[in-house]
């Protein structure tokens, strides 16, 4: 199978409001599952330790967003930063779903219509245009369509899944998919949750990450079930299936995760 190769927000530069306060230290202990493929030279290594927790998305219910103060009232979640995409596939995926959005459904549509939404990063990748230092698909409070992601937000008025519309780093946070080869060419291909890390340099100075954050572990069924679509369209339908009986297997529970051990 063609597994994907994942993308990242490449060396975030953190917008400084305040000066930015340390994350408290945390021990960072998860329990793993592995085992290997049916079809390719290739392990699975997957964090039960996340995938069993019940992590969920509290965009716009106390989401502090990732600037180095406390955003709460901007309400931009993780969209402060241009969204890169992974490649032309992934563009095409937006370029389709941007036809269907109509003013009523997007902000900034006007805009985009005479500027594009797309822009290059730094590292010369595309990625979403900024304006007023959020994305450009970022619906802000008072908008009245509703604040949150234009494509996330149409997509489900449609009757459609979000991921469908939306790049695949946008879709698939806090999911991390990483692929490594050893020498002999066998495959490693790890899903775990998307860390500070994982944005750079500057995500060591977040306020706030939400998969630290014991206030995000709220949701009412675990990450395997929530974010289903999103695990398949990454590791595919084979794999999940493979996956599923071990992280639900009888009198086993992983250990919780360390921002529920944190409260």
């Amino acid at each position: 199978m063609g597994a994907y190769r994942g993308s990242t927000f490449a060396d975030v530069p953190v917008r400084r409001s305040s000066p930015t306060r340390a994350p408290e230290p945390l021990l960072d202990t998860h329990e793993w599952i592995s085992f290997d493929d049916r079809t390719e030279k290739r392990t699975w290594m997957l964090d039960a330790t996340f995938l069993r927790s019940s992590w969920s998305c509290i965009f716009g219910a106390g989401c502090q967003g990732v600037l180095d103060a406390d955003a709460t009232e901007m309400a931009q979640g993780c969209c402060s930063y241009g969204a890169h995409f992974v490649d032309d596939d992934d563009v095409q995926t937006v370029v389709r779903a941007v036809v269907k959005l109509t003013p009523a459904d997007w902000q900034y549509a006007k805009k985009a219509k005479r500027q594009g939404f797309l822009d290059a990063g730094d590292d010369g990748a595309t990625v979403t245009r900024l304006v007023d230092d959020a994305c450009i698909f970022l619906n802000r409070p008072g908008f009245e369509g509703g604040p949150g992601c234009a494509l996330h937000r149409a997509a489900l008025a449609a009757g459609e899944r979000p991921m469908d519309w939306k790049p695949n780093v946008c879709w698939q946070l806090p999911l991390r998919l990483d692929h490594q080869t050893d020498d002999q060419g066998h495959v490693t291909s790890t899903l775990r949750e998307w860390k500070r890390r994982d944005w750079g340099p500057g995500g060591d100075e977040f306020h706030w990450w939400c998969t630290d954050a014991p206030d995000a572990f709220v949701g009412g069924v675990p990450v395997y079930e929530y974010l289903r679509d999103e695990i398949i369209g990454m590791v595919g339908p084979e794999v999940y299936d493979q996956m599923l009986p071990l992280l639900t297997r009888p009198k086993w529970t992983p250990l919780p995760h360390p921002a529920v051990r944190r409260r």
